[in-house]
């Protein structure tokens, strides 16, 4: 039986923590687990087998590092045959149904625009290992231990063009319920269900104290199973071993709890054993098992965030749009994205809650423009856009690329249409938006339009897409011209909703098109509009009209609870015409210097221009001190307090790294740069994530940081220190297998280098690790470890 088949039916038990078992089997530190899977075949299977025997129904390849960017082409195919052969050998024996999944883990890098990996690179790393193990049989995919929903994507990417198997998923969320890059677990459960995974949840990081915390979140969200694998608690350094500090028992209890909650495969993470198994096993087999309920949300997501339609009036940014807009255009055929990206954040300071992008022009790439821009805005804002094309072939390039589930418009009633665009979507996920128009143009009346909506609804399904992914757009027809088409408009949204029971969306500026003072039309058939139940609305957020439309009908239909909203907006409403909301020169509207602008918003071309010109009438150390570093602490609160997520982090510090390169040109030779650090990922570990994102901010913050790159052995780091005199190491690992090696660096530090500051990092470490490894520093992100070193250094 096929392992989607059998979860409809009964709860399922995975296998527990492999590296904590190839640790008592006797892997030294730094040892890559992998090549185990040919050393010592017979400790592989062994494993396994001890899983098996614990009660496991599943068992996952020895595979979770292998890839491309660690190992040859070749070396990777011979490790995943053998980590089959060594599974396959250990399921013959039992005699059970025991699923073998392929474990496919991160890459160890972060993808553009925040790091230096591209995403179709990342692709390809995944595809290969994808195609070898679905040459074998195993019998589904297990992507595992992702904190970035942008690597995430790429992996179901890569499965799903190379393999039918079916794919599950699994995220490293922190304590504050967010992975590495700000994603929350409804962005998080909106982009997997919108790739169409088969069984989704949370591993690693954290214990099943802090786990059973977060799924009631999840069950809110999903109708996709749910795994869930924690750690066995917290990891504590004894008699110069890693353990973790609940104990099978204690797990156990745990588990069954959540159990109780309805989650469909129960296992473990680093620190867990077959001991945990059976017992998690024992604990849960009477509990009743039901398959998980379906939701009907209508979902789209950013990177960080996902927007429910149907809960609230949504408003949709129009202004990046070359239609009626000359600076648009000008922007787009010069390829000025800094115009453009300025109009997004400017819509988003507004209050928009999701951007239209749309790029159509003659004379230009679409394909290339609309990805590019689409690219570039994803990395300014954490709104979700709506991909806005006829192109299919622009659309799909869009659609890859987009960290998230966007907003695609559209598709019409037209048959060729719907094929064209509803594979795109079956294949990247999203929420389409369904013109009620076809071949013979907009009907007349609202009933032509519902059957319209009716015939798209029924084509998506046919595609395997759920109508709640189906929003309708009557389309609003000028009523300068035709003096019914309102009345007509709403009638089909109260029609649409009503019968099919999806919802709607309006372009709702079209209704005043001819007519003088435009906003006050819009604003009063945007009223009606809500009242007769739209959803959501293509509007200009600089009409102070529609603006007052939306928050009054708000407060007064009781959504604005306390009217908070409408006194914010109220109090800071002005009389000003609807343009654009582009960065203005000199100073902006929060008070601080064009160039500190530039840097929070992380506009690198502006912060460039802005530079260019400061340094004609003042000092380069002035410059630095009065607004790059201002700039760069406010980005940093604002991320210390979770305001701000990793990526608008480093696109700040992209931006006023930029800036710096062209105050370095006026500086005066022999400047000197900074306090040295040495900083690197200890051996055996190839995940250098979190070291890059530190060294970038260091860097920023006026530090000279020596990296030393990832896998970087003991006496590498030793002989580092005593070259350049530095006095402060930074360390990072992110697998527990690897915790032995900073231990054994730490330790060699002490006794080489005794005056040098230690500061230790990772998703696998806490500040009780630290301390019992004998660090002077725990780091739990990357603005901790600039603050530490400005401690460190004396630097304000």
């Amino acid at each position: 039986m096929k392992i989607t088949e059998r979860i409809k039916k009964e709860r399922l038990i995975s296998d527990g923590g492999f590296g904590t078992m190839l640790q008592a089997a006797g892997m030294r530190a730094g040892e890559c687990s992998e090549e185990w899977n040919i050393s010592h075949p017979d400790v592989i299977s062994n494993i396994h087998k001890q899983y098996i025997d614990a009660g496991s129904d599943i068992i996952t390849l020895n595979t979770f590092g292998v890839n491309t960017l660690k190992y040859s082409a070749d070396a990777c195919e011979k490790m995943i045959r053998a980590a089959y052969e060594n599974a396959k050998r250990a399921v013959m024996e039992s005699g059970r149904e025991i699923y073998i999944a392929l474990d496919i883990g991160p890459l160890g890098r972060l993808l553009a625009p925040y790091g230096d990996l591209d995403f179709e690179d990342a692709v390809a790393a995944f595809s290969h290992t994808v195609k070898v193990g679905d040459s074998l049989g195993v019998d589904f995919i297990l992507i595992e231990t992702m904190n970035d929903t942008y690597e995430t994507k790429a992996a179901i990417v890569a499965a799903k063009e190379n393999s039918s198997l079916p794919i599950f998923v699994t995220n490293v969320f922190d304590s504050t319920k967010k992975q590495m890059t700000g994603g929350d677990i409804g962005a998080t459960v909106t982009l997997l269900e919108g790739l169409g995974v088969s069984a989704l949840g949370m591993n690693c990081s954290l214990g099943p104290v802090q786990m059973n915390e977060m799924i009631d979140e999840l069950i809110e969200y999903s109708s996709t199973p749910i795994i869930i694998q924690p750690n066995a608690g917290l990891p504590i350094e004894r008699d110069g071993k890693t353990t973790f500090d609940i104990d099978s028992d204690g797990f156990a209890n745990e588990v069954k709890k959540m159990a109780e909650k309805g989650v469909a495969i129960l296992g473990g993470c680093c620190g867990t054993t077959p001991e945990y198994i059976r017992k998690i096993k024992e604990i849960t087999k009477d509990i009743p098992y039901s398959y998980i309920e379906k939701k009907s949300k209508t979902l789209v997501s950013s990177y960080t965030h996902a927007v429910e339609i149907g809960d609230a009036p949504i408003l949709i940014g129009e202004r990046i749009n070359p239609t009626g807009k000359p600076k648009i255009k000008e922007a787009l055929r010069s390829g000025d994205m800094s115009y453009i990206l300025s109009e997004a954040i400017g819509q988003e300071e507004r209050g928009a809650h999701i951007l239209d992008v749309n790029v159509g022009l003659p004379g230009i790439n679409e394909k290339e423009m609309l990805s590019r821009a689409t690219f570039e805005i994803q990395s300014v804002t954490n709104l979700p856009l709506q991909i806005d094309t006829v192109n299919a072939d622009a659309m799909e390039a869009a659609l890859r690329i987009y960290n998230g589930k966007p907003l695609i418009n559209s598709v019409n009633g037209n048959y060729e249409s719907m094929d064209r665009i509803f594979p795109l979507v079956k294949k990247y996920g999203g929420v389409v938006i369904a013109l009620t128009m076809d071949e013979s143009g907009i009907p007349e009346t609202a009933q032509g339009r519902l059957e319209i909506a009716r015939r798209i609804v029924n084509r998506a399904e046919e595609y395997g897409i759920d109508r709640k992914d189906i929003i309708a757009d009557p389309l609003a027809l000028t009523v300068s011209s035709d003096k019914d088409s309102a009345k007509i408009t709403l009638e089909a949204i109260r029609l649409i909703e009503s019968e099919l029971h999806i919802h709607t969306s309006l372009g709702i500026s079209n209704i005043s098109f001819g007519l003088p003072n435009r906003d006050m039309i819009t604003a009063a058939f945007y009223t009606m509009a809500l009242e007769s139940g739209l959803d959501a609305a293509i509007m200009n957020p600089y009409s102070d009209e529609v603006m007052k439309a939306y928050y009054t009908y708000r407060a007064l239909t009781g959504r604005d609870v306390g009217f908070s909203e409408y006194i914010d907006f109220a109090t800071k409403v002005q009389s000003v015409t609807a343009v654009s909301g582009a960065t203005q020169s000199g100073v902006s509207t929060d008070g601080k210097s064009r160039l500190e602008s530039a840097i929070i918003k992380g506009l690198k071309a502006d912060a460039v221009n802005a530079v260019s010109e400061m340094l004609l009438n003042e000092k380069p150390m002035d410059i630095i001190n009065s607004h790059i570093i201002p700039a760069l602490n406010f980005v940093g609160r604002g991320y210390e307090e979770k305001k701000i997520y990793l990526p608008a982090l480093l696109m700040s510090a992209d931006a006023s790294c930029a800036a710096f390169e062209i105050i370095k040109s006026a500086m005066p030779k022999g400047s000197e740069v900074g306090d040295k650090i040495v900083i690197a990922t200890v051996k055996g570990d190839i995940h250098d994530i979190g070291k890059n994102i530190v060294r970038v901010l260091l860097e920023n913050f006026g530090f000279e940081v020596i990296d030393l790159g990832r896998d970087v052995t003991p006496e590498r780091v030793i002989d580092t220190v005593l070259e350049s005199g530095a006095k402060f190491v930074a360390l990072s690992a992110l697998m527990t297998t690897t915790l032995p090696a900073m231990e054994e660096t730490v330790k060699l530090l002490r006794e080489k280098c005794p005056d040098t500051k230690i500061m230790v990092g990772g998703a696998v470490l806490n500040k009780e690790y630290s301390d019992a490894i004998g660090a002077d520093i725990y780091a739990p992100d990357a603005m901790a470890a600039v603050r530490a070193a400005q401690s460190v250094f004396g630097k304000r």
